[in-house]
C-alpha cells in the first residue's frame, strides 16, 4: 500500500479514534528487551561483518560502494511515495557532492536535488543536532516550489490543519479507509519539542533501537503537510549513521528494503499506531528489515568488486567516454536488452556512431551478441 496523505474537512473528531498518541503514557514508548535481544544481536553482527569487509577495501572501492548505496536510498525512499526519480540524475548528483569522478554526468533535476541534499545531510552530518530548523530545511528541500503535485502546501514549518485533521488514507474518493490520524496541529510545538529533546539526549537505548524509535515517533507525529515518510526515513538514517560510525559513507539502504517490503511496513506501522505504547512488534520488524538491508548490501559490494575486476582486466584497452558509460550501465544492471537504438539514446549519439562503438567492442571481445535475437540485435558483456 503506497502511502497517500490527504487533509480534508470531515465530521469526525479526534476523540472518536484511538491512536497511540492519545494514550496517557504517550510519548513514553516501551519495548520488551528480552524479546528483541536475538534479532538485535544478529543485526548488529551483520552490521559489523559488512563494515569489517569494507574496511579491507581501498578508498576508491568504498566510495563506489557508498555511492551505490546512497543512490539506491534516494531512489527508493521516493519510490515508496510513488515518485520515480531518474537513477542517473541521482547518481550524478550524489557523486558531484561527494567528489566522486563519474566522467560525464547527467544534468541536474530539481526533483532529485532536494532529496539528495536531505539524505546526505542526514547521513554525512549525523553527529550534528537534530533541530526544528534542520527539519524545516529538509522539508523545504523536498518542496522547493511550495507545491506537492498541483497542491500548494505549507513549506518549512509545522502543519496548521487548516483543512481538517491530518489523516493517512487509501481507497477511492468517497470510500477512503483511514489508516491513521496524526496529533492535532495545536499540539505540535510541544510534541516536536519532546521528540527533539529525546533525539539529542544521551539516552539509554541501544543505537539501533533508538533509530527504530526515532523513525516511528516522527512518522507518528506527521508534523508536515507532506513528505513525512521521506523525512522519517531520513531521521532513522541519521541514527543508523551514528550507530555504525560511518557517517561519511553509507553502505546499505533501509529505505530500499522498506520499498521491497512496503506492504508489511505499512501494516506493522498501522498496528503499532493503533495500540498501546509497547512498540516491541515494530522494533522487531525494523531490526529484521535492517538485517535484510545489510544482507542486500553484501550483494552490492559483490557488484562493486566485480566491476573493479572487470575494469582491471580491460585497463589497457582505449575506450571512449560513450563506451565507458554504457559498459558501466551494463555492469550496474541494464534493464532489458541493449540494442543499437538504446545505446544511441543513452549515449546521446547517432545510431551510426552507436553501431561503430559496439562494433569495436565486439571485435576486441568485450561485448558479444545476445542469444535469441529478434527484430533487433541485442548485446551483452562477455
Amino acid at each position: 500500500m503506497a502511502e497517500v496523505v490527504l487533509r480534508f474537512n470531515h465530521r469526525m473528531t479526534y476523540g472518536e479514534y484511538s491512536y497511540v498518541w492519545q494514550t496517557p503514557e504517550w510519548p513514553a514508548l516501551t519495548y520488551d528487551v528480552s524479546a528483541l535481544a536475538p534479532v538485535l544481536a544478529e543485526t548488529s553482527r551483520a552490521q559489523g561483518m559488512l563494515l569489517g569487509r569494507l574496511a579491507d577495501l581501498g578508498m576508491g572501492l568504498r566510495e563506489q560502494a557508498s555511492l551505490a548505496a546512497l543512490t539506491e536510498d534516494v531512489v527508493k525512499t521516493s519510490a515508496i511515495e510513488g515518485e520515480v526519480l531518474n537513477v542517473e540524475s541521482v547518481r550524478s548528483s550524489i557523486a558531484r557532492r561527494l567528489g566522486v569522478d563519474l566522467g560525464a554526468v547527467a544534468p541536474a533535476d530539481r526533483n532529485v536535488e532536494g532529496v539528495v541534499e536531505m539524505v546526505l545531510d542526514a547521513t554525512s552530518n549525523s553527529a550534528a543536532e537534530l533541530t526544528a530548523e534542520r527539519l524545516f530545511g529538509w522539508h523545504a528541500a523536498l518542496f522547493p516550489t511550495g507545491f506537492s503535485g498541483i497542491s500548494r502546501i505549507t513549506v518549512g514549518q509545522w502543519r496548521a490543519d487548516e483543512r481538517g485533521p491530518m489523516q493517512v488514507v487509501s481507497g477511492p474518493v468517497g470510500r477512503q479507509r483511514v489508516h491513521f490520524e496524526a496529533p492535532p496541529a495545536r499540539t505540535l510545538e510541544a510534541e516536536t519539542a519532546a521528540f527533539l529533546a529525546w533525539a539529542n539526549a544521551d539516552t539509554a537505548e541501544p543505537d539501533l533501537i533508538k533509530a527504530g524509535l526515532a523513525h516511528l515517533w516522527f512518522v507518528t507525529l506527521h508534523p508536515f503537510d507532506d513528505g513525512n515518510g521521506r523525512i522519517a526515513r531520513a531521521v532513522g538514517d541519521l541514527f543508523l549513521a551514528r550507530a555504525d560510525g560511518s557517517s561519511q559513507q553509507r553502505f546499505y539502504s533501509l529505505s530500499a528494503q522498506i520499498q521491497r517490503e512496503r506492504k508489511e511496513y505499512y501494516a506493522v506501522l498501522e498496528r503499532t499506531q493503533k495500540r498501546s505504547t509497547d512498540v516491541t512488534e515494530w522494533l522487531a520488524w525494523f531490526l529484521a528489515a535492517l538485517g535484510r538491508a545489510i544482507a542486500a548490501a553484501q550483494d552490492n559490494v559483490d557488484v562493486v568488486l566485480a566491476k573493479a575486476r572487470f575494469w582491471k582486466r580491460w585497463a589497457g584497452v582505449p575506450l571512449n567516454e560513450r563506451q565507458v558509460k554504457l559498459i558501466n550501465r551494463l555492469l550496474d544492471g541494464f534493464e532489458g536488452r541493449l540494442t543499437t537504438s538504446k545505446w544511441a539514446a543513452v549515449a546521446k549519439c547517432s545510431q551510426d556512431t552507436a553501431l561503430r562503438d559496439i562494433t569495436v567492442l565486439l571485435e576486441i571481445g568485450l561485448l558479444k551478441r545476445s542469444p535469441g535475437g529478434g527484430r533487433s540485435t541485442g548485446y551483452e558483456l562477455t
